[in-house]
């Protein structure tokens, strides 16, 4: 069996909808639908489920899968015209026959680069050309790597502007029991009070109510405690200035 067939296969999911499963030696792997180019599942060397997946998660276009890590794309909510986190999620994404190698330091064989552009219906709606090219990569140790590159290919020179989001919904037992360090002190706007600002004055995020906070300025390393599960989820990011912290308990 070929090294590929070992690290990257692809097949069908559910209601025949096209995925790519990734896997390393150690019994981690991730799962990647081409419909929405969403991550669905991401499981340590233990078999253990990392993220969230409704029940009522239908995989049939042209709803959005609910869970995993959705791609918001080219809006956020209600910030623009278009639908409330854009249309990213409702599209089926290509593969890349002949991806881009890896850079020298980073040691993978398990990824997958999807690319989605712009089409004419989408140009309706958001008249402007692109390229969204996500690599999808699980390092040899289960870590999980998502890298977006979007690039602008107008002849014309037009440039738009943009915003887009990894939507990441965590599996935990028990959201009382978690907390999420490395936003103290930091600015945050609040959307359950019209998007007021205000400014961290707590240790540590706790859940004892509804949360929906975008936090400005983070850093690049954030870690989510779940006590319940004796388990941490260290988050690193560059490029993206800020965070989201909500909690969805009943999707």
């Amino acid at each position: 069996m070929s090294s590929e067939k070992v690290h990257v296969e692809h097949c069908k999911g559910v209601n025949g909808l096209d995925k790519v499963i990734l896997r390393e030696i150690r019994r981690c792997s991730a799962e990647v639908y081409l419909y929405g180019g969403q991550v669905t599942s991401w499981k340590n060397a233990h078999g253990e489920e990392l993220l969230f997946v409704s029940s009522k998660a239908s995989f049939r276009p042209p709803r959005a899968i609910r869970g995993g890590i959705p791609i918001c794309f080219p809006q956020l909510k209600s910030t623009g015209s278009l639908e409330q986190y854009g249309f990213a999620r409702n599209r089926i994404w290509s593969i890349d026959p002949d991806p881009p190698p890896s850079p020298s330091d980073i040691s993978h064989k398990a990824f997958v680069d999807l690319i989605l552009t712009h089409s004419e219906e989408d140009m309706k709606i958001w008249p402007h050309r692109y390229e969204y090219r996500l690599r999808v990569a699980l390092g040899p140790t289960g870590d999980l790597m998502l890298t977006s590159c979007i690039r602008n290919t107008s002849t014309g020179g037009k440039s738009f502007t943009f915003r887009f989001a990894y939507q990441t919904y965590f599996f935990v037992t028990d959201i009382s029991e978690v907390r999420v360090e490395g936003l103290e002190t930091l600015d945050y706007l609040d959307n359950l009070k019209n998007g007021e600002r205000f400014t961290e004055q707590e240790d540590a995020i706790t859940f004892e109510s509804e949360v929906d906070k975008v936090y400005l300025s983070t850093p690049t390393k954030i870690a989510i405690l779940d006590h319940e599960r004796k388990r941490t989820f260290e988050l690193r990011k560059y490029g993206l200035p800020d965070a989201v912290c909500l909690e969805a308990r009943f999707l």
